[in-house]
């Protein structure tokens, strides 16, 4: 189904993996922490049990780096039963600091579409995780300049998209979100009636993943960031 977007003025940009890298760190910290805890599991059941975890602390830590990293440890001592070293505890808190320090690694295509939008559209960043981190990186990619608003989500269901749009006064026609995860940047909006656009990353997390509608209604899938600039 084709879609109008002449009505759009205001631009809401996803930041983790539509903006830059992000949820391959994750991948390799959940590679190393299985590693680490070889010795009293499997890697299926090791990789079970930290994704339970993190799903059950969810509504305790939000999402973020500090959240997983808290559910490492939290997972390291339940499937050692209390056996794990104080000095696998300490790799586990370096892990974590080590991808909180790790330079922000921008995605193909994002500074020439932000250049090519800017001044056309009001531009926004709405992500979620945790809000020191999310300024960090979006301090250290350089793309402040070209964003009138940014904001950190709790998450990222039809209410917070709905009571957003409602504070910074943004009819819902005028809206349109893009980013990679179907779950969280694509249906919420579509379910409210703003429009969006989907650009898969090639890994997702487990807790983001939802079957795609059979019928495509309120948005687009792209391959690549800068095939926006094809109708914007």
């Amino acid at each position: 189904m084709e879609i109008d977007f002449s009505t759009i003025k205001v631009i809401g940009f996803d930041a983790d993996d539509t903006l830059w890298v992000n949820e391959t760190y994750f991948r390799d910290a959940e590679e190393h922490f299985a590693t680490l805890l070889e010795d009293y599991e499997t890697k299926n059941k090791i990789d079970q049990e930290l994704f339970k975890m993190e799903i059950k602390n969810l509504g305790l830590y939000g999402y973020g780096i500090k959240g997983f990293v808290l559910s490492m440890i939290e997972s390291a001592l339940e499937l050692s039963n209390n056996e794990v070293s104080q000095a696998t505890l300490l790799e586990l808190l370096n892990l974590g600091k080590n991808m909180i320090d790790h330079p922000v690694e921008i995605l193909d295509g994002v500074k020439e579409v932000l250049k090519g939008l800017n001044g056309k559209y009001r531009l926004i960043v709405l992500t979620k995780g945790d809000l020191l981190d999310q300024e960090r990186k979006l301090e250290k990619s350089g793309l402040s300049v070209y964003f009138h608003h940014v904001e950190v989500l709790s998450d990222k269901k039809e209410k917070n998209y709905q009571d957003l749009l409602d504070h910074l006064e943004i009819p819902v026609n005028e809206f349109l979100m893009i980013g990679n995860s179907l779950k969280s940047d694509v249906l919420p909006l579509v379910n409210i009636g703003a429009k969006a656009v989907h650009i898969p990353f090639h890994t997702t997390w487990q807790h983001e993943e939802v079957e795609e509608p059979k019928e495509k209604n309120g948005y687009i899938t792209v391959g690549k960031l800068t095939d926006v600039l094809d109708f914007l």
